[in-house]
């Protein structure tokens, strides 16, 4: 994702002709991720890309977007978030310019032990983030927060008994070589949900011809990204596979049972967003109508 990221840079110096040059700097090297979102606002740095959820309670609409509504795969994912923003244009954006969303998906349960059923999660430890610590109190496990970069040695020394993270976890944090098996339940199945901004009074210094240009490679990254998390995915399965982890088929009859077990998080979610004036109702009908019709 960064290397995508760095080629944007180039595409967009190519376009302008050399106008808009773009440096990238990799990882936490000039914000925290926690304050990517208000750095940004502020002009301490031109642009950012991080988790929306990084930004608590800065983007309650965009929340939608890490609910578990059922993912298949990134490309819809990211697509999804794109259209998502473009339909509600959320006003909790307003401080920034978006140059496009993304995320991963789907996002599973994945044990330390081999287990045969979704059922089998009750009382387990699973690391989760606080955005999504819901959706395993539902399903009867215990919630277990801490920073990803502690949960491969966690689940290996039996500290926790799995983890919460997209597909692409299993090869990008080796979690593939700690866990036995991934629940394919995509009745619990989320997005780690991304955003790409740019400074408001940056972006409006840019002459208006340039800024087209830009608008124009962005709606090509959406579709860059969007399938490169799938080609990251499958070569994470591979990677899983290869070290003996199951990646266990769940029935359609239980998947719907899981995401009747999801619903009073959505529920939440909707309730949440409406108390501060929003359309939760009508964001999360987009949502979910978008993944029912799209592959």
């Amino acid at each position: 994702m960064t290397k995508l990221a760095g080629e944007w840079g180039a595409a967009v110096e190519a376009a302008t002709s050399g106008r808009v040059k773009v440096t990238l700097f990799p990882g936490n090297t000039l914000t925290p991720p926690m304050q990517a979102y208000d750095n940004v606002a502020k002009g301490i740095v031109d642009m950012a890309g991080c988790l929306l959820a990084y930004a608590p309670g800065r983007l309650p609409l965009s929340e939608v977007l890490q609910q578990p509504l059922g993912y298949k795969n990134g490309y819809q994912a990211t697509t999804l978030a794109n259209a998502f923003y473009k339909k509600f244009l959320p006003k909790e954006f307003n401080d920034v310019q978006v140059m496009y969303l993304h995320g991963a998906a789907p996002g599973f349960i994945m044990t330390k032990k081999a287990v045969t059923s979704i059922k089998d999660v009750k009382g387990l430890r699973i690391k989760a983030n606080a955005e999504n610590a819901d959706i395993v109190t539902n399903l009867g496990a215990a919630p277990v927060t801490m920073p990803v970069s502690d949960a491969y040695d966690s689940v290996q020394r039996g500290v926790i008994d799995g983890t919460l993270f997209p597909i692409e976890a299993l090869q990008g944090y080796k979690i593939g070589e700690v866990v036995k098996t991934v629940i394919q339940d995509y009745g619990m199945s989320y997005m780690t949900s991304m955003y790409v901004i740019v400074n408001k009074d940056k972006w409006n210094s840019i002459d208006p011809a340039d800024r087209k240009a830009i608008e124009k490679i962005n709606d090509e990254w959406v579709e860059k990204t969007g399938k490169l998390w799938v080609e990251l995915d499958a070569k994470a399965k591979d990677f899983a596979v290869s070290k003996g982890v199951t990646f266990l088929e769940v029935s359609a009859a239980d998947q719907a049972a899981t995401a009747a077990i999801m619903r009073p998080i959505l529920d939440s979610y909707v309730k949440m967003a409406n108390s501060k004036g929003l359309p939760g109702d009508a964001a999360l009908k987009f949502c979910l109508d978008f993944i029912k019709n799209s592959k």
